[in-house]
């Protein structure tokens, strides 16, 4: 996956009075934000430096800066003690979320040897290039105050844990972009009846600022009507290539699935597709009813091209899922399937596309004469989600309309699952399977969620701080 260049504004604060007082404190705190600067090198990231603020004058034009360059985000790095008016305009004007760097150059001053120096200026100057915790209070009541939304990283220069934490922000920041910058297709219209799923799209376009498509059955069946055998007999090869195909399924229904597989790639080719969610019946014998019944192998193969797909129509999930994706972690379409109380796990998966790129080994195409709940038949995937932790989002509609994230933690592990033709998992959480069904339903997600490999709930709650989102954390 392509990552999207990300801007990142980057400037320190002092305070002018002390440089003439001082020798040589200034240069040594901008060698202090040199370092960050250094550090902030990270792939597709670029930072734009406004250096050392140390006037009201020098934080008007670096507002200005960061306004112009597009900034998406700020790190303030408090290098020693500075007066909150140089500051607040910075961030009032580029109006994107800060992060207060409170990083102390060393974890302690050695006592001794400061108090051996003598000289009280030195002792002072050496005072000041560590007293970067002097002024977070006075830049935390200023933001309050002004309304501003700040998040604070407490550490040393060279602390992991600091890094980490930055980094993790950096990750929310850019998938905050690729969110702002997705084109999601709704193809079809809601599964009737199932009110969960239903959500408006008005307020995704609001909370996360991408462009919504609705398409049209009628389109996909032109697209598919001018696919060629030759394209065709390509995707049956990378069907076969990306799946164990069962030797139980018939030709002409791989064949009938790879032809709607090239139709759904024309489809998201022309309209830019970032994600798209669908759901479709058509009636007995109907084209659309032939193409919505052969739609989940070529919708797994998008998913794992990182452009992910959810069935029934579930625009809320197919945002978690891309979520999912942009931090690399995956996102396959999956509900609960079963709980297993003598081994205390939660069966997941869901008869629809899954992410392949996660699967545990290779997974499989098999046959279903039915498709439950749905009209017709033709051939489904059957995979496991890899084994180790995972993280499972859901994003909720609550009843004042605002959207919400719920994320927990598990592992997905080893076992027997329901070989049925659906993506079908067994995952463990720590606080066992009756407390997490229940703590995880009470929030009032859909019956949909989107399951990815890895720990990522720390960076899923920071982008939920860069989105304006509540995050409820199960487990």
């Amino acid at each position: 996956m392509n990552n999207p260049l990300i801007k990142i504004g980057l400037f320190g604060i002092g305070l002018n009075t002390y440089w003439p007082q001082f020798k040589g404190l200034k240069e040594r705190l901008e060698g202090y934000l040199q370092r960050i600067h250094d550090q902030l090198k990270y792939p597709s990231v670029e930072v734009i430096n406004a250096g050392l603020v140390d006037s009201p004058e020098k934080a008007q034009s670096t507002a200005d800066l960061f306004k112009q360059q597009d900034a998406a985000l700020i790190f303030l790095y408090v290098s020693t003690y500075a007066l909150s008016s140089t500051v607040l305009p910075v961030v009032q004007k580029a109006r994107v979320p800060v992060i207060v760097l409170n990083l102390q150059p060393v974890p302690a001053i050695d006592y001794q040897w400061f108090n051996r120096l003598g000289d009280r200026g030195k002792m002072t100057a050496e005072w000041l290039a560590h007293c970067q915790a002097c002024s977070l209070p006075e830049i935390a009541s200023v933001f309050n105050r002004a309304r501003i939304p700040f998040h604070q990283i407490t550490g040393t220069l060279d602390d992991r844990d600091a890094w980490r934490e930055i980094g993790d922000w950096i990750a929310a920041g850019r998938v905050a972009e690729v969110l702002r910058k997705n084109r999601v297709g709704i193809l079809g219209h809601y599964y009737n009846g199932m009110l969960d799923v239903y959500s408006d799209p008005t307020q995704h376009a609001a909370f996360f600022g991408c462009h919504l498509i609705h398409l049209e059955m009628d389109e996909l069946k032109l697209l598919r009507a001018e696919v060629q055998p030759q394209e065709i007999k390509q995707k049956i090869s990378e069907l076969h290539a990306e799946f164990d195909v069962s030797a139980e399924c018939d030709p002409r229904e791989i064949e009938r699935a790879a032809h709607t597989a090239v139709a759904l790639d024309k489809l998201a080719e022309k309209h830019r597709l970032g994600s798209l969610c669908y759901y479709y019946e058509g009636t007995p014998g109907n084209e659309h009813e032939n193409i919505v019944t052969s739609v989940i192998p070529g919708n797994s193969l998008l998913t794992a091209r990182h452009i992910p797909v959810a069935g029934e129509c579930e625009l809320k999930n197919v945002q978690a899922m891309k979520i999912m994706d942009a931090f690399g972690a995956g996102g396959s379409f999956t509900e609960f399937y079963a709980m297993d109380f003598n081994e205390d796990i939660l069966l997941m998966g869901h008869d629809g596309p899954g992410h392949i790129a996660i699967a545990q080994g290779k997974p499989k195409l098999k046959p279903l004469g039915i498709y439950h709940g749905k009209p017709g038949r033709g051939v489904s995937v059957e995979m496991q989600v890899k084994q180790g932790p995972v993280t499972i989002l859901s994003v909720i509609q609550h009843h004042d309309g605002q959207l919400r994230f719920l994320v927990a933690e598990g592992e997905s592990v080893a076992g027997p699952i329901l070989e049925i033709g659906n993506t079908n998992s067994r995952y463990k959480f720590s606080v066992g399977v009756k407390h997490f069904i229940n703590q995880w339903s009470k929030a009032g997600p859909a019956h949909h969620c989107a399951v990815g490999v890895g720990h990522i709930a720390a960076k899923i709650e920071k982008l939920s701080a860069l989105l304006g989102m509540e995050m409820i954390h199960v487990c």
